[in-house]
């Protein structure tokens, strides 16, 4: 098996796995232990209290089967995790842009479709751990065409950061919850901002981004 190429670490990443099929925990397992020298699986487990319960929790990240039968909201459990301080990437066998866009804005770093190349699962986990959004182009194609209206493309972190400040949290307690600074999340604000206008929408109060927001699937509807 080809190892793929290792960033310099100082620790290895310590990662958990959760997903109901037997046989694809098993090979995932096998196949990122064999890939990925600075990633070490701590942890393969079936369920969600499993994972909860495990010695090794928390781990740096944890991929999760977005499908999981177990009527747990995929929000709680990413809410959860980000309180434990730990990072999110999700694995779907859907690529629903409603799907991929609520995950996001529960805080997901990242959304992989099962049936994508499994050396994007490392680079997803990598990222993650970094803070960063990992989204296939796939999956990126899939929400930008399910945006209405001639929406502007954003990227993950910014959809995120539209989210949350659209559901009303002020800019300090958006940089905390994406683990950013205030000036960052003010950036991304003013890049969205910036994107909408040329789009030909104005979304420069808090009102009207909400708005917008909601008119894009960014921010589900709760009121």
């Amino acid at each position: 098996m080809t190892n793929i190429a290792v960033p310099s670490r100082e620790h290895p990443i310590r990662l958990a796995l959760v997903d109901d099929h037997r046989m694809l925990l098993g090979a995932l397992t096998e196949w990122i232990r064999g890939a990925a020298d600075d990633i070490n699986m701590v942890a393969a487990v079936t369920t969600w209290p499993e994972l909860l319960t495990h010695p090794e929790f928390p781990v740096d990240v944890v991929l999760l089967d977005l499908d999981l039968k177990d009527n747990i909201p995929v929000s709680l459990k990413i809410s959860t995790l980000k309180t434990a301080g730990v990072k999110t990437v999700l694995m779907s066998t859907y690529s629903e842009p409603g799907l991929v866009r609520e995950a996001l804005a529960a805080g997901a770093l990242g959304y992989l479709v099962k049936s994508e190349e499994a050396n994007m699962i490392v680079e997803a986990i990598r990222a993650a751990y970094d803070g960063e959004s990992y989204i296939s182009a796939e999956l990126d194609e899939a929400l930008s065409a399910g945006t209405s209206g001639g929406s502007p493309r954003l990227s993950a972190q910014e959809r995120r950061v539209m989210a949350l400040y659209g559901a009303g949290e002020p800019v300090k307690a958006v940089a905390h919850q994406l683990g950013i600074s205030e000036e960052t999340a003010k950036s991304y604000l003013k890049r969205i901002r910036e994107k909408y206008r040329l789009a030909g929408f104005d979304v420069g109060t808090k009102v009207a981004l909400r708005k917008r927001a909601i008119h894009d699937g960014i921010l589900l509807q709760t009121d």
